[in-house]
């Protein structure tokens, strides 16, 4: 790929995230942390915004859904997504949920427990498949493969 594509690739991405994360920040009032990345295509619940809080360094992937309000039971709930994690393709984290720092949340997972930290969890519902994990930025894996860019 030419130079000037490369760059113009990667500064447009600069802004896409920048602008998209101050339109959830201004307009909602959502916690957000820096470097939060958030796919166009996913879903933070606009019925309770500023009960979305998402941590540094965190991406949420197309289709991904998170939930801080249950219209049955008329209540409305803080949801908490840790640092470092990554939340995979159409899962759904409902209401009131914690997950912990450096997660991984894979695809079409429905994630109806509080997850520890350092955890991969996959399913309908949502189990613990790994624990003791290590991410970087965006929840990207630095245990396998990666040791060397392992912050100490």
């Amino acid at each position: 790929m030419p130079l000037l594509a490369t760059i113009r690739r990667t500064l447009m991405r600069r802004v896409v995230v920048r602008v998209t994360r101050a339109f959830y920040r201004g307009l909602y009032g959502m916690d957000l942390a820096e470097g939060v990345r958030i796919s166009w295509g996913a879903r933070l619940d606009k019925t309770n915004p500023k009960g979305v809080h998402v941590g540094a360094f965190t991406a949420i992937a197309r289709g991904a859904i998170i939930l801080t309000h249950d219209f049955v039971n008329r209540e409305w709930k803080d949801t908490h997504i840790g640092k470092n994690c990554f939340l995979g393709y159409n899962c759904i984290v409902l209401p009131g949920i914690t997950v912990g720092d450096h997660c991984i949340i894979a695809a079409n997972s429905l994630v109806g427990r509080n997850v520890p930290s350092n955890s991969v969890v996959m399913g309908n519902p949502a189990k613990i498949v790994e624990q003791g994990i290590v991410t970087g930025e965006w929840g990207i894996r630095l245990d396998r493969g990666n040791a060397s860019k392992i912050a100490h």
